[in-house]
């Protein structure tokens, strides 16, 4: 029987490639100068640190176009509000989600089932497996799911014949 599984994983690699661009951009722009600003990246969870809440936001949108660039997904990325720290220099925490929650993938199987496909689903940890009889009736299946909208980085892997 035909299936496949829907998964949302990050690069690691690439998520630290990402960063270590970032950080040498900014220690060579000008307008970077003489300020303590850098991006550090401790497991699952990105800080950025500048002098001010507007140089926050540069550095910020540095790691974006980098990671861009590298192609991760910039839906895995959860913003915190800036917050000013210890001698007027601020930081923001930016989370990393991987994985589907219990949550999201409740959500993608209901999303299938009101589809009527002829479909099975199963959750299985942080992926979703979605099996049927028709070749046809799976990539329907990612197509309902990518126009669902989830807000999710969703890949599709291990379609199976």
């Amino acid at each position: 029987m035909p299936s496949f599984d829907v998964v949302s994983k990050v690069d690691w690699q690439e998520v630290r490639n990402a960063v270590d661009q970032a950080n040498r951009e900014i220690t060579n722009r000008y307008d970077f100068k003489g300020s303590d600003s850098r991006v550090e990246q401790e497991q699952e969870r990105l800080t950025v640190y500048a002098d001010d809440e507007y140089k926050v936001g540069q550095a910020r949108d540095i790691l974006y176009a980098k990671m861009a660039k590298r192609g991760v997904d910039l839906e895995c990325l959860v913003e915190h509000d800036a917050q000013q720290t210890a001698g007027g220099k601020a930081r923001q925490e930016i989370a990393i989600r991987h994985g589907i929650d219990a949550d999201s993938a409740k959500k993608i199987v209901k999303i299938l089932k009101q589809s009527k496909l002829k479909l099975q689903t199963s959750i299985q940890g942080d992926q979703v497996r979605v099996s049927g009889k028709k070749r046809d009736d799976l990539q329907r299946a990612i197509e309902v799911i990518r126009d669902a909208g989830l807000g999710l980085p969703l890949q599709y892997l291990n379609f199976r014949d």
